[in-house]
């Protein structure tokens, strides 16, 4: 009975249940969208390509390991093991090979050699690789054409990258691998067997000692691929090999498990990708329970009379929950299907784009598993119960003759309890502001950015009414002056508080999570900027576009006239105990020539005097609890211990990140030792280094405020896949603001139609809806920026230590210009619409 109702009245008020479903369809599809990417980043398959055909391959361990031990009072003792992967490849000792070979069931096994090999001189699309031509059965690899590599100057290129350049057996290709870059004779053109070409690399193959040589890795290998003998079963094969290893850290890895050893980075990616669904999904989520909660309460508003009713003729608190409780099971059901469905080639979208853009290789594969659409439909359903069960609380406990009064004019102030839960909230977001200022790490502190936004939002929600009352308050003498339409504009905020709040919701949400999305990466890049700014005292700075500068590079520019000190800068990141911190090594020897990290305890020149030492950041100190003299244990970029002296603290960390080391130390466990950039101190001039240089293709000689700005560019480019991530809660949000305000003026029609009876002219009436949209811009604006800048001045404090984060005034004009399009474009169409209707007869209407 109750569902059959419930099905009548969403028949016959399409309109009004219209907007929930839009609502509720979006989350879903936002939800499903999220879910899939984080499933791929569990459960996504990474094809192997140069390791296909070794059946089984052995690895070094690719994580740092802590095992802790807690005793617990009744005498009995918990063991916690925990582990994280490191930022490079670990190598695996060569010798390995040897307790492999004997055992039953092994053909042969094949040590392969993977390094950085890059073609200068010819033009490349994807990464590439270096190997050892003794290894190329791994693959395996066959001559197409030409020979062996048989010098140290062969080398052997796969089809696929010499059909892409026109490259033949006989031509010249100059290679940069981890030393000076040198030209090769291509002896022959190789290409896997039986399987199509390479797609997400290319293979260089050099001799067998030059490959060796260039790997820079004595005694140690990549992998070791293991043929089995025919008729060897595989799962057997791997326990015996498993038995033959136990007590070294080596890995071992069949079918599908190969292609993270092959492909480190989209190892990497899965475990980002994890993380950047968990996030985008539990923001979207509490986007959706607000959106959602506030689109209901509007529906069940403008029902109020109906529901009204209801009650009058002896309906009773329970049908009346139980009414709104089918009719959102069945929006909720609805929307949640069709949402699921859309979220499907949403994800698609999404996982091509972060392709694009590089944040995930193309080879980790997007799953399409059912369980994203399904936890979509349950979120949808569960969260249109609990928005109707919320939104229709009052008037289902109120008495009916308190109900029949509600509907015909407004409560002159929100319930107690509403207004506690949004001082509550007003509280927590004040509380999330205060612990954000003490954050200084960007990982812990981006999370707890966002919420604090969606909380204060959700204040907003609670308390709009009040809000709502206060601003129209202050607006009405300004609102005075735009004649008729400001007088009726001011009247129907007032009056219409409650229905006005549920408008300036959204809208406050979009602008304050936009300008908190769009001002925070410059909040941070811009402070990491003026710190490497005011730190470099270099007078030139070498940059390339290729994989690096090869030392050899950076000692011919020492050995140039003019030139005082040439500072090598290699970056990755290391592990202190399981924390990850930004690391770069720098040549030690004339160092504070170009180089001021602002040191605020210790000594530069100490640091640069000794290659056991480091120097840190305060930030890194105060969290490790350093000071010069205390002994830093670390794992280095491969996994390498290492232990260290701290020589000094300087507080220049954003700018030159939380670890300085010693550059060999740094770049012999780095995959690309090659600098990434190289200071020069001294009076020498661009036209004497570059001449200087001219053997080294690609590496540029740039002014510092150059350079400064090329990184601010690659800031930028890194930042496009946050931008990416929360455009999409932005646009679902903005999808929000629209349906709401299309809802909130749908349903004034009578209204209107009296107001063109009482000799109002329909310019009149859209002059009115125009100063009413406007003024809910500008109350929306104004508390969306109060929210981002008490979150951006709380993240700037304690990533930055200053209290003005950075505000670009066009990007600002642009958000709050779009959302005032938004608003006049979703308030003028509906009002169009709802003006065609003959006043009289619209008047005389029941409804």
């Amino acid at each position: 009975m109750m569902l059959r109702y419930a099905l009548r009245t969403i028949r016959d008020r399409k309109s009004g249940f219209l907007g929930a479903l839009l609502a509720l369809m979006c989350a879903a599809a936002l939800i499903t969208a999220c879910g899939t990417l984080l499933e791929t980043g569990l459960r996504g398959r990474i094809a192997t390509e140069r390791y296909a055909g070794a059946p089984l391959v052995v690895s070094a361990d690719q994580n740092v390991h802590r095992t802790t031990v807690k005793h617990k009072g009744n005498g009995e003792t918990k063991t916690k093991h925990k582990a994280k992967p490191v930022a490079e490849r670990a190598w695996l000792p060569a010798a390995t090979a040897d307790r492999i070979r004997p055992l039953e069931g092994v053909r042969k096994v094949i040590p392969e050699l993977t390094f950085l090999a890059e073609p200068v001189t010819e033009p490349v699309d994807r990464p590439s690789y270096g190997h050892s031509w003794a290894s190329a059965s791994i693959t395996p690899f066959t001559l197409t054409t030409g020979r062996a590599p048989a010098t140290a100057d062969d080398i052997v290129i796969d089809r696929g990258f010499a059909e892409r350049v026109g490259l033949k057996p006989g031509d010249r290709l100059t290679v940069q691998s981890t030393g000076a870059p040198r030209p090769y004779r291509i002896s022959g053109i190789a290409a896997p067997a039986g399987r199509g070409e390479l797609q997400q690399q290319t293979s260089l193959f050099f001799f067998a000692a030059e490959a060796e040589r260039l790997a820079a890795r004595p005694g140690q290998v990549t992998a070791l691929g293991v043929l089995p003998a025919p008729g060897t079963d595989l799962t057997e094969l791997k326990r015996r090999v498993e038995r033959a290893l136990k007590g070294t850290t080596a890995q071992v890895a069949t079918g599908d498990d190969r292609g993270p050893v092959e492909f480190l980075d989209a190892a990497g990616a899965r475990t980002k990708l994890v993380s950047m669904g968990g996030a985008m999904g539990g923001t979207s989520l509490l986007v959706a329970i607000l959106v959602v909660v506030g689109t209901f309460a509007l529906s069940i508003q403008q029902r109020h009379r109906e529901l009204a009713l209801l009650r009058a003729i002896a309906a009773t608190s329970r049908q009346i929950r139980r009414l709104l409780g089918r009719e959102a099971l069945i929006v909720g059901a609805v929307a949640g299907v069709l949402g699921s469905l859309a979220g499907l080639p949403l994800a698609t979208w999404l996982h091509s784009r972060f392709i694009d853009m590089g944040a995930i290789p193309a080879n980790l594969e997007r799953t399409a598993g059912i369980f994203p659409g399904f936890a979509a439909i349950a979120v949808t359903l569960l969260g249109a119960c609990a928005a109707a069960r919320i939104s229709g609380r009052r008037i289902a406990r109120i008495r009916p003759a308190e109900a029949m009064a509600e509907s015909a004019v407004e409560r002159d102030r929100p319930a107690r309890g509403r207004i506690a839960a949004g001082l509550v909230l007003l509280a927590g977001g004040g509380v999330l502001v205060a612990v954000l200022s003490g954050i200084h790490v960007e990982a812990a502190s981006t999370p707890v950015t966002f919420l604090a936004v969606v909380v204060l939002a959700t204040a907003v929600s609670l308390l709009g009414p009040l809000l709502i009352r206060m601003a129209s308050a202050l607006l009405a003498g300004p609102l005075r002056l735009a004649g008729f339409g400001g007088t009726l504009a001011t009247a129907n905020i007032r009056g219409n508080s409650t229905r006005m709040a549920a408008v300036v919701t959204p809208l406050t949400l979009l602008v304050g999570m936009t300008c908190t999305v769009l001002f925070v990466q410059p909040t941070l890049g811009s402070a990491a900027r003026n710190q490497a700014r005011e730190g470099t005292r270099a007078t030139w700075v070498l940059a390339t576009q290729g994989p690096g500068i090869p030392s050899v590079a950076a000692e011919t520019v020492r050995t140039t006239e003019g030139v005082t000190a040439a500072t090598e800068v290699v970056r990755t990141t290391v592990r202190v105990g399981l924390d990850k911190y930004q690391a770069q090594g720098v040549t030690q020897a004339g160092l504070s020539r170009t180089w001021d990290p602002e040191v605020t305890g210790g000594s530069l020149a100490d640091f640069a005097a000794d290659p056991g030492t480091a120097a840190v950041s305060e930030l890194a100190a105060e969290r490790l609890g350093l000071h010069p003299g205390s002994t830093l244990k670390l794992h280095l970029g491969d996994g390498t211990p290492a232990t260290l002296t701290v020589a000094a603290v300087y507080a220049r960390g954003l700018g030159f990140g939380d670890l300085t080391l010693p550059h060999d130390l740094v770049a012999r466990h780095m995959d690309n030792p090659l600098a990434a950039t190289v200071l020069v101190a001294g009076d020498s001039d661009r036209g004497r280094l570059a001449a200087a240089l001219k053997k080294f293709p690609g590496i540029a000689v740039l002014a510092p405020a150059t350079a400064d700005r090329l990184q601010a560019d690659r800031q930028q480019e890194n930042a496009e896949v946050n931008y990416l991530a929360m455009g999409l809660i932005l646009a679902f949000t903005a999808i929000a603001v629209v349906n709401t305000l299309a809802m909130s003026v749908s349903e004034r029609i009578k209204e209107f139609a009296m107001l063109r009876l009482a000799g109002a002219t329909r310019r009149q009436v859209l002059r009115m809806l125009r100063i009413e949209a406007l003024s809910i811009l500008l109350i929306a604006a104004v508390l969306g920026t109060g929210i981002a800048l008490a979150v951006l001045t709380a993240f700037s404090i304690g990533m930055t230590g200053s209290a003005a984060p950075t505000v670009m005034p066009v990007v600002y004009a642009t958000v709050v210009g779009a959302a005032a399009l938004l608003v006049l474009v979703a308030s003028a169409l509906p009002g169009r619409v709802a003006l065609k209707a003959r006043p009289v007869e619209v008047a005389a209407s029941p409804r």
